[in-house]
């Protein structure tokens, strides 16, 4: 496959079958990705694997919390607190085209609470990976774990696989440190969903848009 071809193709995935993906597999993926860009080679990505049994734990346990209605004091913002136009836009049409596809109305916010919790069991993904940094690392150094993140999902793409990247688990970072044994030095990023794609699955049908290049592109010459 074409690079470009990875990147056109590569989407987030809300609907995974339960086929397992071989654990050697998600290693050769994770190990192919370092080869991201990194200011300085810092390389400043930590990067968990989560399949089988602990999979099926980390699931439990957040069902669990869930249930129960538990919070925690999330690791990070993920979205600025005010966010203006262009970008409140882009976020509000994106939710409403998914919701849309599943046939979730807006003034059902008790369905789409129940569709958002599908993120805390990774849309039925057999597997996941984690990402986090040391808390002394800056902006620069998480930008690296974009890169990191984007070069491990256009391999995935290349795999035949599928990923949904998570930032919903930044919302919960004590349960997912207690799951990785994070030690304290140690911010949870993201996890990232990963398996094969669920095509009759609703939220699947979703092809999410992106802005004109007038609105972003500049050429100087």
């Amino acid at each position: 496959m074409q690079v470009e071809q990875a990147v056109r193709a590569r989407r987030s995935v809300r609907g995974f079958l339960d086929t397992p993906v071989e654990v050697a597999v998600l290693r050769r993926l994770a190990e192919a990705a370092a080869r991201a860009p990194s200011g300085g080679n810092l390389q400043p990505w930590h990067v968990h694997i989560v399949a089988g049994a602990a999979m099926a734990r980390l699931k439990a346990t957040m069902a669990e919390r869930l249930a129960r209605g538990e919070t925690e004091t999330p690791a990070y913002a993920v979205y600025p607190p005010a966010l203006d136009d262009p970008y409140r836009a882009r976020r509000f049409d994106v939710g409403e085209a998914l919701y849309g596809h599943l046939g979730i109305p807006r003034d059902d916010r008790a369905g789409r609470r129940r569709w958002f919790a599908d993120n805390y069991r990774f849309f039925g993904a057999p597997a996941a990976y984690f990402c986090s940094i040391d808390r002394g690392m800056g902006p620069p150094q998480w930008s690296d774990l974009g890169m990191y993140l984007q070069t491990l999902m256009l391999l995935a793409v290349d795999a035949g696989l599928a990923t949904c990247p998570q930032e919903c688990w930044a919302i919960y970072p004590d349960t997912v440190g207690q799951a990785l044994g994070l030690p304290a030095e140690r911010m949870l990023f993201c996890g990232v969903a990963i398996g094969f794609e669920d095509a009759a699955a609703p939220a699947n049908a979703l092809r999410s848009t992106r802005a004109a290049p007038d609105r972003w592109l500049t050429v100087v010459e």
